[in-house]
């Protein structure tokens, strides 16, 4: 019996709730206005909720502008999956630029090139990884967790203040319409307890809206870690592409050291080869390893960038490769990959 009457209890404040929101929309009741201040924070936190929203979109667009590939981060972080580990297209590109180079020969002048852009994108993809592992940290999933729970407590709350304030307008509406005292003294109890849910309700609602300043502070030290990762990402791409044009410019033959169009060569003079950079067939001498090299077979000999090693070249071998010793390992590498000492 007890639950009977207290489903009937709930028809009834949904009717009256129903009837007094279809009156306001016509016209035939009075609705209670909240202050200009009040309204001003709901204006704010829609605001703010919308703003955020399109900057959260455009920053993930950036960050990784395949739409297809958002989707699927998103469905996997709802299911709680482990994010598909992606190659960047700068390694994507870097894995080519090292087979292309590998395959064309790393002893000529453009195969090495080729390997050594190709390490170069190596390094910027690893950059690129970092900068968006750390503007999903520190910018993309606090925003995140902001309209996911601050948010949606707020619009909660909302909600819950407009059910009050209806039915506050429905108690007093009663209080006009009551023809009998005892009428009157009921509507009277019951208009005095939905006021006190409305206040209640609205403090609450009142004190989140506020809390909107307090997160524009947060999301501006988050907006200021990300413009800093930002920064860091592209200084340490300059140089790293300031180190490939200083490392393609020592290549022989390279750009370094081609002339204008329609110039002229400098006049030369026969002169002996110099003893100290001249490579003898019999005499081994030292040499720095200018970039890195990975043996194609097991001929070759790997290198690694600044090592000294020791090179000879014997009757009948390429031009472009020598014999490179490293203690007891000895086998070819390419002669451009070395500055002889």
């Amino acid at each position: 019996m007890d639950k009977l009457k207290g489903m009937a209890s709930d028809a009834e404040t949904f009717w009256n709730r129903t009837k007094q929101y279809t009156e306001e929309k016509i016209g035939n009741a009075e609705k209670t206005e909240l202050d200009a201040h009040f309204e001003n924070l709901l204006q704010r936190a829609d605001r703010t909720k919308s703003w955020t929203e399109k900057i959260l979109a455009r920053v993930e667009a950036v960050l990784q502008p395949n739409p297809n590939t958002r989707l699927e981060d998103y469905v996997n972080e709802k299911l709680d999956r482990r994010p598909r580990d992606r190659d960047t297209n700068a390694e994507f590109l870097a894995q080519v630029l090292v087979d292309g180079g590998n395959e064309l020969g790393p002893g000529t002048q453009y195969g090495a090139a080729l390997v050594q852009f190709g390490q170069t994108e190596r390094k910027m993809g690893q950059l690129e990884r970092e900068f968006i592992h750390a503007a999903y940290s520190n910018f993309i999933a606090p925003l995140r967790k902001f309209l996911d729970e601050d948010m949606k407590t707020i619009q909660k709350e909302r909600k819950s203040l407009d059910i009050k304030r209806l039915d506050l307008d429905s108690s007093k509406g009663k209080l006009r319409r009551a023809k009998s005292m005892e009428a009157q003294r009921n509507a009277e109890a019951e208009l005095r307890i939905a006021q006190t849910d409305f206040d209640r309700q609205y403090e609450i609602t009142k004190l989140l809206l506020e809390g909107i300043s307090t997160a524009h502070s947060t999301h501006l030290e988050r907006l200021k870690e990300f413009i800093d990762s930002q920064q860091t990402f592209y200084a340490q791409s300059s140089q790293v592409m300031t180190d490939l044009q200083r490392q393609m410019g020592n290549f022989p033959g390279s750009l370094g050291g081609i002339l204008p169009p329609n110039s002229a060569p400098p006049p030369t003079s026969v002169a002996p080869p110099s003893k100290e950079k001249t490579l003898q067939q019999s005499d081994r001498q030292k040499a720095k390893v200018l970039y890195d090299y990975d043996a194609s077979d097991a001929s070759e000999l790997s290198l690694l960038s600044d090592e000294i090693i020791q090179v000879y070249s014997p009757p009948g071998i390429d031009p472009e490769w020598v014999i490179g010793v490293r203690g007891t390992q000895e086998g070819k590498v390419p002669l451009a990959y070395l500055e002889l000492l």
